[in-house]
Order: C-alpha cells, then structure tokens, then sequence
C-alpha cells in the first residue's frame, strides 16, 4: 500500500507539472501594462473588443490571452536569453505590435519537431527540469509571428517576419519562466496547444519593451529550426 501511495502521487505530481497553466479572469485583474497594450492595440491597429488578443510582458516572462478588456488566460513563457531587441541576427525577442500570419501543426502529436515548419516525424523528449538540451527544437504547435510597426518590427533590417518569430512549443519546459529562447516566444506544449485552439490567424501580438533588465547569458545551439535555418527560437 506504501508503493501504492507513492507511485499515485508521482502520477499527480506529473499531471500538475505538464498540465496547461491557465488562471481564469474571474481569478486576477488585468495588469496596468496590459491594460495599456490592449488600448494600444484598440486605438491604432483597430481591435475590436470581441476579438482575442494577446499582450507578453517580458519583465514577468508571461502571456495574456485578453478578449473584452478582461483576461481569459494566462501562461508563463520564454523570451530571448540575449533580452529584447528588433535588430536581425540580434537573437533577442523583437517588441511592438505583430499579429499570426499564420499557425502550423494543428493535430500533430505532442513532441512533435519541425524543421522549417514542417512535421519531421520525430518526436522530442520534454524535458521538466531544468535540463537544457543542446538542440534547439520547435515543438508542437508553431504560430508564426508578423510585424506590423514599420521601422519597430517591419522592414529592412528588423522585420520580424524574416527573422522567422514564432510563438512555440520546447522540450525545455523546466526552462519556461525565464528568458531561454533564441529570440522566439517559447510555451509549454500543452499551453501552447491551448492557445493554438483559442486564437485564429490574424490575432493582434502586443510584446512590451520592459524585460526586468534580465542579462542571461546566452548559448548558440543547433537545431533543425534553430539559427542553422535562420530561425532564432
């Protein structure tokens, strides 16, 4: 019975780490910062308040899910190891206003690699420690990042969409929380699918220009859809 109590428990300890991290709105209020994205996005990019939107606060490592001025979700993330920054080849995580141009994996299983935004076949170990892998995987689900502030993320030299941006799913879910990635947006795989589901192609991305100052050092890895490709995930 000892064995059995143990081995219950691990199992739920496990569902609870892998399990999608979403607080409800009725449960939180939305943060002033957040509060000014939305009215960013309202004013000059014309959302409509029955319309998703979704605002990354880099300074906490989070995503909000926002739809009528209230919070329908929230994740934790991974910005940039390097911080913030528009510049290309910079692999910080660009700032301003972008929206998904475009959404990749619907279906596809959990661990799921791509390479070049195609199903390689192959399926990662995730990882929920704090284990960091030395290939730098795209996982899952992929939502493709466009700028929209031309100058800011559109545009020679510091076009978003070139830098190949997405919204993604990592083997390195032990990492997200703080800033890892290569410039991407990283998520776990069940949050990101989560989100995959909620938001339709054309969804307005706000990601503020505050990240706490956070200076981590940053380690090149190889990847199918890392640097190697062009990708700064």
């Amino acid at each position: 019975m000892k064995w059995h109590r143990i081995i219950v428990a691990l199992f739920i300890l496990i569902a609870v780490l892998t399990s999608p991290t979403i607080v409800m709105a009725e449960k939180t209020d939305m943060p002033p910062e957040v509060k000014a994205a939305v009215l960013k996005l309202e004013t000059r990019f014309n959302l409509k308040a029955d319309k998703p939107a979704i605002v990354v606060v880099p300074a906490t490592q989070t995503l909000y899910l926002v739809q009528n001025r209230r919070v329908l979700a929230i994740y934790p993330v991974s910005t940039a190891a390097r911080g913030l920054g528009n510049r290309n080849g910079s692999y910080k995580t660009p700032t301003g206003t972008h929206r998904i141009c475009r959404k990749y994996g619907e279906n596809v299983p959990v661990g799921t690699i791509f390479c070049g935004r195609k199903d390689t076949g192959k399926i990662a170990k995730i990882y929920i420690d704090k284990t960091d892998t030395p290939k730098d995987y795209v996982t899952t689900r992929i939502l493709r990042l466009e700028g929209l502030e031309p100058g800011v993320n559109k545009g020679k030299g510091v076009d978003s969409y070139l830098r190949l941006i997405y919204i993604h799913g990592t083997p390195e879910e032990g990492l997200i929380g703080t800033p890892a990635s290569h410039g991407c947006l990283r998520m776990k795989n069940a949050d990101v699918i989560a989100l995959f589901n909620a938001v339709p192609a054309g969804t307005l991305v706000e990601i503020l220009a505050n990240d706490g100052k956070d200076k981590s050092k940053f380690k090149s890895k190889s990847g199918p859809d890392s640097e190697k490709t062009g990708n700064q995930s």
